[in-house]
């Protein structure tokens, strides 16, 4: 079963959450957002979120430390940074970590994001897809696909 289009956005700004939300919504995807970083791993373990966007700058949580906290939890969550934190370091970091892709407020346009969007969801698909193959051969007598 592939998954559907869901995002979980995590950002301490509502005004962010919402307006990021809305344009996403409006162009297929499901959005769940955070504003209290605190609460995202507790909504990730109980979720079938494989995509999130993620600020740095939160209080109570530095977003580079969620985000190595979800790597550490699941290699297979995919990360896109979404910051105002414009320094050469926060991305380097951010790709060391496990980021996707990494894009600075504010947008000037939805269509990058949309665009590493479409490549991780394209990512997970293949990953499904693998998944899927590895199962059918293990249940053919061959092991080839039936």
């Amino acid at each position: 079963m592939i998954p559907s289009r869901t995002i979980l956005h995590v950002d301490d700004d509502p005004q962010m959450t919402r307006l990021v939300g809305e344009q996403l919504n409006n162009l297929g995807y499901q959005v769940h957002s955070l504003n209290d970083p605190a609460d995202a791993m507790k909504e990730l373990i109980g979720s079938q979120h494989r995509v999130i966007i993620l600020d740095i700058d939160m209080p109570g949580m530095n977003g580079l430390d969620l985000l190595q906290e979800i790597k550490h939890h699941d290699g297979g969550i995919q990360v896109i940074m979404l910051t105002g934190v414009v320094t050469l370091t926060t991305v380097l970091r951010s790709f060391r970590l496990g980021a996707e892709a990494c894009f600075f407020k504010p947008l000037t346009s939805i269509d990058p994001l949309q665009e590493a969007l479409e490549d991780v969801f394209r990512k997970i698909d293949r990953w499904w897809a693998a998944l899927e193959d590895l199962s059918h051969r293990r249940h053919s007598p061959t092991g080839m696909p039936a």
